[in-house]
């Protein structure tokens, strides 16, 4: 069972990291300031770093990865097109960025509490995943 726990909340976390580099990189080209760039590309590496460090866990454990399900990377598109076909503010990039951390953080929690029986390892790399996730939001408030 825990193998099992292990190896789902693992790919969960691979499927988040997944998420949130494409997301960035979706809106990284439309941003202006250059302090909020420079902000999106470090949280870009650091998701990047964990997602390498995540891939290396799964092969480990004879497991695949895991990409974001197409329907959540549908709706994401759409909606980050559409907002900033409206509005390309800074304000609008920063309010859909925080939506998507606040969104993976639910669903980290949601992942953690349903594979309990999941290693310390994958455990502490979900929490890290989420305090990434969590910096980012409070590094965006100034730009809202």
């Amino acid at each position: 069972m825990e193998e099992n726990d292990t190896i789902r909340l693992l790919k969960e976390c691979d499927a988040g990291t997944k998420m949130a580099v494409s997301s960035i990189d979706e809106v990284l080209e439309k941003v202006h300031a250059e302090k909020f760039k420079n902000l999106l590309r470090e949280s870009k590496s650091h998701h990047e770093e964990l997602g390498n460090e995540i891939h290396s866990l799964l092969m480990e454990k004879g497991s695949k990865d895991k990409e974001p399900s197409p329907m959540a990377k549908g709706m994401s598109w759409l909606k980050t097109n559409v907002k900033i076909g409206m509005d390309s503010s800074d304000a609008t990039i920063a309010d859909l960025i925080t939506d998507g951390c606040n969104m993976g953080v639910k669903c980290l929690f949601k992942y953690l509490n349903q594979y309990k029986a999941a290693d310390k390892i994958s455990r502490d790399i979900c929490h890290r995943l989420v305090a990434i996730e969590d910096e980012l939001t409070v590094d965006l408030r100034g730009y809202l």
